[in-house]
């Protein structure tokens, strides 16, 4: 029972806490937003990202951290997402959100939760194509983008990926992998476990 409430004081210091409470309320909008119309909106990221950045100013959590923390995390926060949108494998909105992110984690965190974020990712796209049967398909689409990537990288040219409608498995809301990936993050960052 001891063991209980130390993980609800725990956890209950997570979102009393401004920055991440706030963040995680953010990020259950964003989920529910994706969830129901598969767009994020401009303005839960804008004022997101302006809070994040704003609140690590005014208050940092140490002497040396303040807005170049924040800043720096949602520059690798839209670092780390940014070829995927051009890949087309990831929304705009999702990409500011995962900026979003970074500004209110700032780095090294945002990296590990941008980690903790393509898991989950993968773990849903896995559960969706074999739901749909389409396993095959995705593997193939998968593989066709590694190319890309790849020769793109190689050859130093921008990639374009054409990918047929009905090649695609569906549409993802990603916006409830990355609520997920940075809160289960922020939770085992907590809880000690990293």
């Amino acid at each position: 029972m001891q063991a209980f409430q130390s993980l609800l004081e725990l956890l209950g210091m997570l979102v009393m806490d401004p920055r991440t409470g706030v963040l995680i309320a953010l990020l259950i909008v964003a989920s529910i937003c994706d969830f129901r119309f598969y767009r994020i909106p401009n303005w839960l990221t804008a004022s997101g990202t302006a809070f994040g950045l704003i609140y690590n100013t005014m208050v940092p959590i140490s002497l040396h951290i303040g807005v170049l923390w924040a800043f720096e995390g949602l520059l690798l926060g839209l670092l780390m997402t940014l070829p995927l949108y051009v890949l087309k494998v990831m929304g705009a909105g999702d990409v500011k959100l995962m900026a979003m992110v970074g500004a209110f984690l700032g780095v090294p965190a945002i990296f590990y939760a941008a980690v903790s974020t393509f898991i989950v990712g993968g773990i849903f796209a896995l559960g969706f194509a074999l739901f749909h049967r389409a396993l095959g398909r995705m593997l193939g689409n998968v593989k066709n983008i590694a190319q890309t990537m790849m020769l793109s990288a190689i050859g130093g040219i921008k990639p374009e990926i054409r990918l047929e409608a009905s090649q695609s498995v569906g549409k993802l809301p990603y916006g409830i992998s990355i609520g997920i990936g940075a809160t289960g993050y922020m939770v085992a960052r907590q809880l000690g476990y990293l």
